[in-house]
């Protein structure tokens, strides 16, 4: 018969494996759970559309979900998001429209502390969407936040196709002065393959924008300036009668604008 310290050191050890093997399951099926569960993503999206007054949310995410739920997440084309975007309808001011490519941060930094000027992401669609994944899968009525295509592993993905037709909406719309903040410090800030370029001019249309005032965002040691060759092709292909404008400024003097309120947003370069 063993002795009562040993069968005790053999209760315990056997206690202590049930309660790794229970903490690893509840781990596992949580971790299963918010994988494909979109209850997390329904909560921030709602959250986020209620701060916008005058729409209902929840015709805003049946109309999101529809575009994506049970379909291949790499054939989600931008019209699947049609429905989507005639529900969350974009209501931007003219004269105040910002467009950016390659200067998000620097762009939302400054429309965060400044009520200058308006962009895609300060829209209902922008705005619930903006920083989060999502995909459907065959066969299946859930929507998921993880193991969805990358951004470039397959064009037609859902969230590429989404921020593509949302852009195109927001282009459409764009009248007045409109700016558009590119970045200095690479080749090529008007890049052929990015969503400005390929899509967001595309859709100006000049019976309703006067002015593209392109805001070329240095730093110190500037790679490329108002000559560049990319921004000399944006020239190009802006519709004739949209007069186009070109202004270096230092990443600095954003930053000292947008931490000045008093200062007229006119004056910020």
């Amino acid at each position: 018969m063993e002795p009562p310290a040993k069968r005790r050191r053999k209760a315990c050890v056997i206690f202590c494996v049930i309660v790794v093997l229970v903490v690893i399951t509840v781990v596992v099926v949580l971790a299963l759970s918010l994988g494909h569960n979109s209850g997390g993503m329904k909560s921030a999206f709602f959250d986020r559309c209620e701060a916008f007054k005058g729409y209902d949310c929840q015709k805003v995410w049946d109309a999101f979900q529809q575009a994506y739920v049970g379909k291949d997440p790499c054939n989600v084309p931008m019209e699947a998001y049609d429905p989507l975007i005639a529900a969350g309808t974009f209501k931007p001011p003219c004269n105040r429209m910002m467009f950016w490519s390659k200067t998000k941060h620097v762009v939302h930094d400054f429309t965060a502390k400044r009520d200058c000027f308006f962009t895609l992401e300060d829209t209902l669609l922008g705005s619930v969407l903006d920083g989060l994944t999502w995909c459907g899968k065959e066969g299946s009525s859930e929507t998921f936040t993880t193991d969805c295509p990358g951004w470039t592993e397959c064009e037609n993905n859902p969230v590429r196709s989404f921020w593509n037709r949302a852009s195109a909406a927001f282009a459409d719309v764009a009248c007045g002065v409109v700016t558009a903040m590119l970045n200095g410090s690479i080749d090529t800030p008007f890049s052929p393959t990015s969503i400005f370029a390929s899509i967001e001019v595309m859709h100006f249309n000049a019976t309703r924008v006067r002015n593209l005032n392109v805001v070329l965002v240095t730093q110190e040691k500037p790679v490329a300036n108002c000559t560049n060759a990319s921004l000399k092709n944006l020239q190009k292909v802006l519709a004739e009668g949209i007069q186009y404008n070109c202004t270096e400024v230092a990443h600095s003097q954003i930053e000292e604008c947008s931490n000045n309120p008093e200062k007229p947003c006119g004056a910020c370069w």
